[in-house]
């Protein structure tokens, strides 16, 4: 077993201890008592095993937590082009051959730990906050071993934040009168309205940032800087083509009417995440392959979540992974581009659906509750893991909540508790079943108590930090 540093640090004072413990020893008691024979030499202590070679480090901002990561590559397979190239997916700072800070550093969650690809990513926070949202990053959902240390190493539980100080803002309908110049909206009264949530758009036609809040959507899904991509040539002859041009636009104006607009264009505050539509040229040349199967649907995105185009000012992103009033003509251009780049379905066969998280998330299976967690005979839900925001008693084989719109309320809720953004969390404890204590709201039922529970009956507890930061899913018996 390695030794770790905080471990050596207590066995050097232990040993000292040792050796001048007795204060009253005699030269006799130094051979094993009067006339006693003196005592064997101490075996030798085991050579330490080596310590795994760091082959280099990548510093950055992690897109879940929002506070300050870097991982230690470890492992003679890591290759220096591998560290660069797993880095630039986080927009981070490579530093090949050298180890990540311990400044700040409140602990690491250990992947794929003993092999010879083992990635340590250490976490730094000034806040106890950042505690238990990064323990829930690495174990829930990067199945990582999490080791605190730091004032995580003290004891620290959470505090109630979700560690970035921006907790999830729900979606809500803006309406506001056009921007001069522009015709009057499709809503009552000649208004524009458009949804403030990811998977939202506005009317045809115009810009989503002129009709919503960006700042509301990089509550909902992690926003950071990633460049793009830089692969394809930069002449593409195919520009000199009136009509392609043309279908080229139209896909553009389609993406700045949707919440695709706040992080693929200059409307990006630090640089925009993998692909932009305001690069020089044809700005197609920035999507990775990816990105394009993922806008065709050969890789599954549904776990993102949409919502029915007559909801959405007829954007739907049902059929295609980017909202779209033309879905099949959207999907048509972006199969001509994978074509154009010599790539099929059976190229992207073996990819995983996107959202991470939030995919899993949808089959997650929990297990029976432990000790102290449940629904008491009086109603009081009580959980592990600190505060949260949001509250479900749910049937016990019902699926898990993950994002809005369409993706929050499984089938088979009985109960659901929200706790606005700018309000506290709610502590363990605080809450009884069918009551809603102060700064929380009751989202389902939408009227009236809730269906009582029965005894002898399970059902699934599910409480979470913030929209898919879980900190308990189990099953109880009332």
């Amino acid at each position: 077993m390695l030794l770790r540093p905080a471990v050596l640090g207590l066995i050097v004072p232990l040993t000292a201890f040792a050796c001048t413990g007795d204060l009253g020893a005699t030269d006799e008691d130094a051979t094993g008592g009067s006339g006693g024979e003196p005592e064997p030499e101490p075996e030798p202590e085991p050579e330490p095993e080596p310590q795994p070679e760091i082959r280099g480090s990548c510093d950055y901002t992690s897109p879940f937590t929002r506070v300050a990561e870097c991982r230690d590559y470890i492992g003679a397979a890591w290759t220096d082009g591998e560290i660069e190239a797993a880095c630039s997916q986080f927009g981070g700072e490579v530093a090949l051959g050298e180890a990540c800070s311990t400044e700040g550093l409140i602990g690491r969650c250990i992947l794929d730990g003993g092999t010879d690809r083992e990635i340590s990513v250490a976490t730094y926070a000034e806040e106890v906050a950042a505690c238990s949202s990064s323990q829930v990053g690495c174990e829930t959902f990067g199945g990582g071993v999490w080791e605190p240390t730091g004032i995580c190493g003290n004891g620290g539980d959470g505090g109630g934040s979700n560690g970035s100080g921006s907790p999830f803002i729900q979606p809500t309908l803006m309406c506001m009168d056009p921007l001069p110049g522009e015709p009057p909206g499709q809503s009552e009264g000649g208004q524009v309205c458009t949804w403030q949530m990811i998977s939202g758009a506005t009317e045809e036609g115009r810009r989503y940032s002129d009709y919503a809040d960006c700042e509301i959507v990089y509550t909902q899904r992690p926003y950071y800087p990633v460049p793009p991509n830089t692969t394809e040539p930069s002449f593409d002859p195919r520009m000199d083509d009136p009509t392609y041009v043309a279908e080229l636009e139209w896909v553009r104006e389609q993406i700045l009417a949707s919440a695709c607009e706040c992080c693929h264009s200059d409307v990006a505050p630090n640089g925009t995440s993998n692909w932009t539509v305001d690069a020089l040229g044809n700005w197609m040349s920035t999507f990775y392959d990816t990105g394009l199967a993922f806008v065709t649907d050969w890789i599954d995105s549904s776990s993102f979540g949409a919502y029915p185009p007559e909801d959405n000012n007829g954007f739907d992103r049902t059929l295609v992974g980017m909202p779209s009033t033309d879905p099949e003509r959207m999907r048509a251009f972006f199969l001509a581009e994978l074509a154009h780049r010599g790539l099929s379905e059976e190229d992207f066969a073996d990819q995983p659906p996107f959202g991470g998280p939030l995919h899993t998330q949808r089959f997650y299976e929990p297990e029976a509750c432990a000790a102290g967690e449940g629904v008491a005979a009086d109603g009081t839900v009580f959980w592990a893991g600190g505060p949260a925001r949001y509250v479900y008693v749910l049937e016990a084989d019902s699926g898990s909540p993950t994002v809005p719109p369409n993706l929050d309320l499984p089938e088979g809720t009985r109960w659901r508790l929200d706790v606005f953004h700018s309000d506290p969390p709610l502590e363990n404890g605080s809450v009884r079943y069918g009551e809603v204590p102060a700064g929380a709201s009751q989202r389902y039922p939408a009227e009236g108590a809730p269906a009582a529970l029965e005894p002898g009956e399970t059902y699934y507890l599910y409480v979470s930090r913030d929209v898919v930061q879980p900190i308990t899913r189990c099953l109880f018996t009332y």
